[in-house]
């Protein structure tokens, strides 16, 4: 909704001795909400998620500490994670922003796990 102001000045016409009025009219700009819009894409983007995949020369207790460590994991939920791994092959052990998970595959694969990133669908 637009919003108008006006105010009036009286001037002496000093060549004619005569008044004029003068009115300013302004109007000022609708207010838009803004909201940011990577704050949207964030919500709209499905989360992405860190796989550690199973490799042949990690030890079992080194990757459960390697959980711990890195990404925070409580031991029970680091053991139940490395079992995946070992069991089933891999195991999905974070979930955010891209940025994000490229932060904990870039730490987990500097810690010698073989890890990737894929959007969760």
């Amino acid at each position: 909704m637009a919003k108008y102001t006006a105010s009036a000045a009286t001037a002496e016409n000093l060549a004619g001795g005569r008044s004029c009025h003068t009115a300013v009219v302004t109007r000022s700009a609708p207010a838009i909400e803004r909201s940011d819009v990577a704050d949207e894409t964030a919500q709209s983007d499905p989360p992405w998620i860190t796989i550690v995949w199973n490799d042949p020369v990690n030890l079992m207790s080194y990757v459960t500490h390697v959980f711990m460590s890195v990404l925070g994991h409580p031991k029970a939920v680091a053991e139940k994670l490395m079992l995946d791994v070992h069991q089933k092959g891999r195991a999905s052990v974070s979930t955010g922003s891209r940025e994000k998970i490229e932060t904990d595959v870039a730490k987990l694969q500097a810690a010698g796990l073989w890890a990737t990133m894929q959007q969760d669908r």
